[in-house]
């Protein structure tokens, strides 16, 4: 995909901030990858690609390089340089390199057989950091870390069959029915859930329904249908309109608030097509 002219300004103001956290690249002199949201390494990049900058770019390639700087041998990702390794930040940081391209890298192969085996028996992923206390609740996987596993699973070959996806399928597709917040992060489907936020950043409704898209197991169920068709209610003219964008990327072209999206009606219109996929 290739950048549009309309979107050279915001690929400009991306690159403006790329040594705002004290390094390149959006890290931090000691590779903190996810630190200074948006701004941030991680997030960044997948900003760019969103805008059609091709992966081979130098500065992507370079980017690239840092990411897989911070890999293990076990297969996680230290997004800092201290503290616990937590499953999600494996995942943000598989997740980009696989829309990157690398899914073929023997340290993402590594790191997916790595995520397999971490999956909890619910389905889904979870980080043991109880910033809300404990309770019933928080012995859930989380929903958002949950779907960015599957966005990333599916750039790998056949693993979108794999059981265990199935059953991180069933695992959201659970929480849409019970909506309350779950997981030690208290993920919940409320207001702010159903708003169409872009570019996909936060849990809600338009990246559900995304993600999912590419799984049969969510085509097929009635609740996916129900969010689809809550998604749908929300297009003017086939067009999504952006509801919720985080202030700091307020002025960029390809995701006014309340202005149709040319490029995120683009990742509906995937949307679409995948609906029609049988298998």
């Amino acid at each position: 995909m290739s950048i549009a002219k309309q979107f050279l300004s915001d690929i400009d103001m991306i690159l403006s901030h790329r040594h705002d956290n004290g390094a390149d690249y959006w890290a931090t002199p000691d590779k903190r990858l996810i630190k200074g949201a948006p701004w941030s390494t991680l997030e960044c990049v997948l900003f760019l690609l969103e805008l059609g900058m091709d992966p081979s770019d130098p500065i992507l390639r370079k980017t690239a390089d840092l990411i897989f700087s911070t890999w293990l041998e076990a297969g996680r990702f230290r997004l800092y340089p201290k503290g616990a390794i937590y499953p999600c930040q494996t995942i943000h940081a598989t997740r980009v390199l696989c829309h990157m391209g690398y899914a073929p890298d023997e340290r993402i192969q590594k790191t997916v057989q790595h995520l397999f085996d971490i999956q909890e028996l619910d389905g889904g992923w979870r980080c043991k950091k109880f910033s809300f206390g404990r309770g019933p609740e928080t012995e859930c996987s989380n929903p958002h870390p949950t779907l960015l596993a599957l966005d990333l699973f599916r750039f790998v070959d056949d693993a979108g069959k794999h059981p265990s996806l199935e059953q991180a399928v069933d695992f959201l597709l659970g929480h849409w029915t019970i909506r309350k917040p779950i997981g030690p992060c208290h993920y919940g489907i409320g207001t702010l859930f159903m708003q169409v936020e872009y570019p996909f950043r936060n849990y809600n409704l338009f990246q559900y329904v995304y993600v999912l898209s590419f799984y049969n197991r969510a085509r097929v169920d009635k609740r996916f249908r129900e969010a689809f068709e809550a998604l749908r209610s929300k297009t003017v003219d086939g067009q999504i309109v952006v509801e919720r964008v985080v202030p700091k990327l307020a002025s960029l072209a390809f995701c006014k608030k309340g202005k149709p999206s040319i490029l995120a009606t683009k990742r509906y219109q995937e949307i679409i097509r995948n609906l029609q996929t049988n298998t």
